[in-house]
């Protein structure tokens, strides 16, 4: 019986009448851990090598007990590696290209990535869009505000103290000292409809040609839309040398004249500032402004308007 081949026992099988049909018997081997790997789900029955035994009861039992020692062997097999690759290969369906699934899988990542990309474009698209629209709104307010520009009026000055003595500057030289104190009143006005502005400025200065005599600082505010107000400030001088710079002092002085007249310039720079969008979006004014006025001993404590000759620039 063991001799035999295959082919002689289903020939023996195939010509004897009184025997029934019997189906091919095959024995399960045990695979080893390397094995498992390798093994598939789609080996047919028909491969396995025959068995030389016919009683179907020692069989079946032996097929039971070799198909329990394989599961235990996958099972120990699936814990030492902590892989189931192959547990995925022995239930694949006949015909399974790996290939093919390494195809999807990396379609899969590619649809992600194109997804991805989609997203941060359109995201990017947004965001310059956004940024592009803000820019467009702050440059029309930034030109509406322009044709906002603040109305300064100087009104009127008034000297209120006029004193020259002889006396000496720091350094020893003799010299004139002249003392004044003066009053400057101007008006202000906002007319911008939709921001206020914070107003400062230069100081005030007196000069006679390039002889500054007298300054004083204008008090920052804050003026709101559609709104004005009057602001004075005080311009002085506390003995300022002359070194004979004003002849008509002089001349004053020694001929004991009646009267001293000496054309002086006022002149500041106001700077307004406005904040439309918080400190995203600012505009500025500038304006400098110069007043030639007359100081006269004869006039003191009286105002002197200035009646539209000021040069405000």
């Amino acid at each position: 019986m063991h001799a035999k081949s295959y082919s002689e026992v289903t020939s023996v099988d195939q010509s004897s009448p009184a025997r029934s049909p019997r189906r091919p018997l095959y024995y399960v081997q045990s695979p080893s851990n390397h094995d498992v790997e390798k093994m598939s789900y789609g080996s047919s029955p028909m491969g396995s090598p025959p068995h030389p035994f016919y009683h179907a009861s020692p069989i079946h039992h032996s097929r039971e007990s070799s198909t329990s020692r394989f599961s235990a062997s996958l099972k120990n097999n699936m814990n030492r590696n902590g892989n189931l690759s192959a547990w995925r290969k022995l239930h694949r369906p006949p015909g399974y290209d790996e290939e093919e699934e390494d195809d999807d899988d990396g379609d899969n990542d590619g649809d992600r990535d194109s997804k991805w990309n989609r997203k941060f474009r359109l995201y990017l698209f947004l965001f310059v869009l956004f940024v592009l629209l803000f820019t467009v709104f702050s440059l029309i307010l930034w030109g509406a505000s322009k044709s906002f520009h603040p109305q300064i009026l100087v009104q009127s000055m008034v000297f209120e103290k006029f004193n020259v003595q002889a006396g000496s500057d720091p350094g020893g030289v003799a010299t004139d000292l002249m003392s004044l104190n003066s009053t400057v009143r101007i008006t202000y006005k906002n007319p911008a409809t939709f921001f206020g502005v914070h107003v400062s400025s230069t100081p005030f200065q007196l000069h006679y040609f390039q002889l500054q005599i007298a300054s004083g600082q204008m008090e920052e505010f804050y003026q709101k839309r559609q709104s004005s107000r009057k602001v004075t400030t005080s311009v002085s001088g506390h003995q300022v040398p002359l070194y004979g710079g004003i002849s008509a002092i002089g001349n004053w002085r020694d001929q004991r004249q009646d009267g001293v007249e000496v054309l002086l310039n006022l002149t500041v720079a106001v700077r307004s500032r406005a904040y439309i969008l918080g400190r995203l979006v600012k505009s500025t004014f500038h304006t400098k402004i110069t007043c030639p006025v007359t100081l006269s001993n004869k006039k003191l404590g009286k105002s002197h308007s200035f009646n539209k000759t000021c040069t405000y620039n």
